[in-house]
């Protein structure tokens, strides 16, 4: 859903960025513009002399004009980079130990990790994401526990069997996870 919407508004702000750029372009070259328009010829300016003075006299008018751009500038350089950088790891390097290697599907993994993990006694679900390099992968675990699991059981029996399990089969040297537990809610049921 985040990144439906994250694209969604980055397509509108570029909607909107095109529009805009294409209109002062099309008024600076002397094109027909609409009379709504703020600018319809190359003559006129963006602020006239009377709207840039008005402030000069005051001495944080111009250091917070340029703080406040700024600040959009490092936030826009922060949103390209986020766009650019994988959330995910996509792939994982398996190193048969004689120099040859072969590229696993992180998704695959994942999934095996997963499922290997909600058939722990006491797992109501899991969820696993990769993260980090190909050749050494660091897992996010989230485990949803029954209300009668005991957590220090069911992370000692995680680490010993799917992560080590998932570590051995890829012949990672280490397998660094994070793995967060929440118990699910009981709910009582009505019976008649």
């Amino acid at each position: 859903m985040l990144r439906v919407v994250n694209r969604v508004l980055l397509g509108l702000a570029g909607l909107v960025l095109l529009a805009v750029g294409g209109g002062v372009l099309a008024a600076g070259l002397g094109l027909g513009v609409p009379s709504w328009w703020p600018w319809s010829g190359p003559d006129d300016v963006l602020l006239s002399g009377s709207a840039r003075q008005r402030w000069r006299a005051e001495g944080w008018w111009w250091p917070v004009v340029i703080a406040a751009l700024a600040v959009l500038v490092l936030l826009a350089l922060w949103w390209l980079v986020a766009q650019l950088r994988r959330s995910r790891l996509a792939e994982v390097l398996v190193e048969s130990g004689d120099g040859e290697g072969a590229l696993l599907r992180g998704r695959a993994l994942e999934a095996v990790l997963a499922g290997e993990a909600e058939h722990l006694d006491g797992v109501a679900r899991a969820r696993i994401a990769l993260h980090g390099r190909r050749t050494a992968p660091t897992a996010r675990v989230r485990l949803l526990l029954e209300p009668y699991a005991s957590p220090g059981e069911t992370l000692h029996r995680l680490s010993t069997e799917a992560l080590t399990h998932a570590r051995d089969s890829a012949g990672l040297a280490s397998l660094p996870s994070e793995v967060r537990l929440r118990a699910e809610k009981h709910r009582a049921r009505r019976v008649t």
